[in-house]
């Protein structure tokens, strides 16, 4: 029904940036909120940031100051920019998007598979 495609994940020295994409496609009528998420080994999957379709925004207090999440809305599409970036950010990180799919009148949480993103020290 619905797809979420990210990219933009890779191995990165501390310091570095990088920007995450992700962009929705299939039987969309409405996109709500939309966000990311991480999961590093061993550990358990946490949010990252979100943004509301009308662009209110919330960050984990370990990105605020250095990340920033936007969308187009036209594009059905999200972005993750990462700046000042450490080893403690290596994880996979997977966008999510809650949707209102057509001939629907609810919202279902869509997920991308997830993209790899390594930060060395």
């Amino acid at each position: 029904q619905v797809q979420l495609v990210e990219s933009g994940g890779g191995l990165v020295q501390a310091g570095r940036s990088l920007r995450l994409s992700c962009a929705a496609s299939g039987s969309i009528d409405i996109i709500g909120a939309m966000g990311w998420y991480r999961q590093a080994p061993g550990k358990q999957r946490e949010l990252v940031a979100r943004i509301l379709s009308g662009g209110g925004t919330n960050y984990a207090d370990s990105v605020k100051g250095r990340f920033t999440i936007s969308r187009d809305n036209a594009k059905n599409t999200v972005f993750l920019q990462m700046n000042s970036l450490t080893p403690e950010d290596t994880a996979v990180y997977y966008c999510n998007a809650d949707v209102r799919t057509t001939h629907s009148t609810v919202y279902y949480t869509f997920w991308g598979q997830g993209t790899q993103v390594t930060v060395s020290s």
